[in-house]
């Protein structure tokens, strides 16, 4: 449960200024783009509620499933968060990455998952 701590409730001012509006076909995340749109739902979107707790779930999920598959089968990690990284930290740093990839249909194309991963193991990567 290390990762609850890296990725709790998401604090209101993380969002970009300039993000699109969130609708609820970006909440099926079939890409990273619709991962970033949900995470970085605006204040002012009437969605917001829904779609701060979405990324949230998700990205525990994505790294709660990393930790156990690294700590059972003895694999390489992705991403090496350290102890005291919050889940805010956690939420920023995929909103960070993705907003700076968002010209790179490569990365923002690829399933959420991936991208998730992506975004963490950028801000910590493993050494």
């Amino acid at each position: 449960m290390r990762m609850s701590v890296v990725l709790g409730a998401a604090a209101l001012g993380l969002w970009p200024p300039l993000a699109r509006a969130t609708d609820a076909s970006n909440f099926t995340l079939k890409t990273t783009e619709d991962l970033y749109v949900v995470c970085s739902t605006a204040s002012s979107d009437p969605l917001r509620s829904e779609a701060i707790n979405f990324c949230e779930g998700f990205l525990l999920g994505v790294v709660s499933y990393h930790d156990a598959i690294v700590d059972r089968e003895h694999l390489k990690p992705f991403l090496c968060y350290p102890p005291t990284a919050t889940r805010d930290q956690g939420i920023q740093a995929f909103i960070d990455w993705a907003g700076s990839h968002q010209q790179d249909h490569k990365f923002m194309d690829a399933p959420p998952v991936v991208g998730a991963i992506r975004g963490l193991a950028a801000k910590w990567p493993c050494k």
